[in-house]
């Protein structure tokens, strides 16, 4: 006897503990769902830090710099007045407010490496799924990387092969490294 129905999709089946079905879901279906959210799964998984616009960056520099004027405006009329105060005050609000406009700026801009690794991050972020039951990360097939991971072995993956490994939180920087694949034909190992 024949079935009508339309050939169903092959499911995915996790590696780690052969789990499949709705136990098993893509990496970003995982990171869109509430629950995930609430429970921190969504953050563990998350493709890349948060962004910063270039013309956030061009206002942070022009206030910082203006706070640096007003601060040297400050001393240079404590000096001009004999006033302490104003020039001890105006002194430290100036260098104060350089070293925080330049460290703000300097973040900023090393966020537009994340945007530069986004491609990258995307394409393996999109690639993986997630089994609820084990907890694995997993690329179907295979193709980066056969073995599962944990959530911290994968954010690690990602942002370190998207170039922006340094801006890793101490949780997924102190993971264990991911288990390392079988070398690639021609004999070159994952180096990750």
């Amino acid at each position: 006897m024949q079935s009508d129905e339309a050939p169903r999709p092959v499911g995915v089946t996790c590696p780690g503990c052969g789990g499949s079905g709705p136990a098993v879901r893509a990496v970003p279906d995982v990171c869109a769902d509430p629950e995930a959210r609430r429970d921190g799964l969504a953050d563990r998984l998350t493709q890349g830090p948060g962004l910063t616009s270039r013309s956030d960056t061009v206002v942070h520099t022009i206030e910082g710099l203006l706070l640096v004027f007003v601060g040297a405006a400050l001393a240079h009329s404590g000096i001009r007045s004999g006033e302490p105060l104003y020039t001890v005050g105006g002194s430290v609000l100036a260098v104060l407010m350089l070293a925080v406009t330049a460290g703000v700026v300097r973040s900023e801009i090393r966020e537009r490496r994340v945007q530069a690794g986004r491609p990258r991050a995307d394409a393996l972020w999109r690639a993986a799924s997630h089994c609820s039951g084990c907890g694995a990360v997993f690329f179907p097939g295979g193709v980066p990387r056969s073995r599962p991971l944990t959530p911290e072995q994968f954010r690690k993956y990602v942002w370190t092969e998207a170039g922006y490994g340094d801006q890793l939180d101490e949780r997924a920087r102190d993971a264990a490294p991911p288990p390392t694949d079988p070398a690639r034909p021609g004999g070159v190992p994952d180096h990750v």
